[in-house]
């Protein structure tokens, strides 16, 4: 009766534990998995089974590195937060699949990602004809975000890739819109901007800039 007692409260413990955890680790975690939380997910859960069916083995011994790996996920999302490079090589970066009505093979082929995975996600989507989409992005988790054609007039209102993210340059979004740095830069002055480092996020609504502020430290 004891055994069975022990394997009860463990099991309460751990449950209690990973709840703490998880939700220390913030809702991004939860929300959308990629490929790093997922690896962590699945190796706090197997701790919890061995410690579960190890009822010999100090319960602490299984608290300690599920703890660790929690640690070292913050850390490693505080510093994604501050670095738009360190976030892509943690994360991965959205893939164009579809431009202007195009499909890029090559990237498809980057990504091993063939046109059964494209018409399957466009037909989730209610789209059943490739010509009817005009911007295809596979985002890091592997969703895809589809802009269709009949949008168009709406695109040419609000580009769909921001100019600026975290007080970097998005070259490949300017040139998207046929623009240069120093047209950006000409924009940002007209709205007293004189820094990049000044602005977050930036992105071209109806030919003029949404702009938002860094945060003062």
């Amino acid at each position: 009766m004891e055994e069975y007692a022990g394997v009860v409260i463990r099991t309460l413990v751990l449950y209690l534990v990973m709840m703490v955890i998880f939700r220390l680790m913030g809702k991004r975690e939860i929300g959308e998995l990629g490929i790093l939380d997922l690896v962590v997910f699945i190796m706090i859960g197997e701790m919890a089974v061995l410690s579960i069916e190890n009822p010999d083995m100090p319960i602490v011994k299984s608290i300690l590195p599920m703890v660790l790996l929690m640690v070292i996920q913050i850390i490693l999302a505080l510093i994604s937060l501050k670095s738009q490079k360190f976030r892509e090589v943690l994360d991965g970066k959205p893939s164009i699949i579809i431009s202007q009505g195009k499909i890029d093979e090559r990237v498809m082929r980057k990504q091993r990602y063939n046109f059964d995975d494209l018409l399957s996600q466009l037909r989730e989507k209610n789209i059943l004809n490739i010509g009817e989409v005009e911007y295809a992005i596979l985002e890091p988790s592997g969703q895809l975000s589809v802009i269709e054609k009949k949008q168009r007039e709406m695109q040419e209102k609000v580009s769909p890739f921001p100019l600026i993210v975290d007080g970097v340059i998005q070259e490949k979004s300017l040139a998207r819109l046929q623009k240069d740095e120093k047209w950006l830069l000409q924009q940002l002055n007209r709205q007293g901007y004189h820094s990049i480092s000044q602005v977050s996020f930036c992105t071209c609504i109806d030919g003029k800039l949404y702009i938002d502020e860094q945060d003062s430290q």
